[in-house]
């Protein structure tokens, strides 16, 4: 059994909108990792995963190939996590779910992440 390609459809239990982006901070709520932070490297929108930094170390046994120049033994890499076990990380450090803002600026309208509970901006302005 492999890994299902999935072209341009979303798999079961994949979120509609995953409102969490690369290099933000997050905070595992579930899970054997329950408690860590971590800064997001890679946002899977197909599956509703997401690859955190130093969560979800998996570790693969490997045989050394002199050929391929693979050194062999145990390779430790992150593994994926749902978009539901993890909050957003706010400046201060308080977990908290993401709303959206709606600006109207001329005949645009803006759209910036808030934290749900102090209000605060989560999108970085540069």
């Amino acid at each position: 059994m492999g890994v299902q390609k999935l072209y341009g459809k979303k798999a079961q239990g994949a979120p509609d909108k995953i409102r969490i982006k690369k290099n933000d901070t997050v905070k595992v709520i579930t899970g054997k990792d329950r408690g860590k932070l971590g800064r997001v490297l890679e946002v899977d929108h197909t599956r509703g995963r997401l690859t955190v930094e130093g969560v979800m170390i998996m570790k693969r046994h490997t045989k050394p190939n002199p050929q391929r120049q693979i050194k062999g033994g145990i390779a430790e890499s992150e593994g994926t996590i749902h978009v539901s076990n993890v909050m957003i990380v706010t400046a201060d450090g308080t977990p908290t779910r993401v709303g959206i803002k709606e600006e109207k600026i001329g005949n645009k309208i803006k759209r910036t992440r808030v934290a749900r509970k102090t209000g605060e901006v989560l999108d970085k302005k540069g």
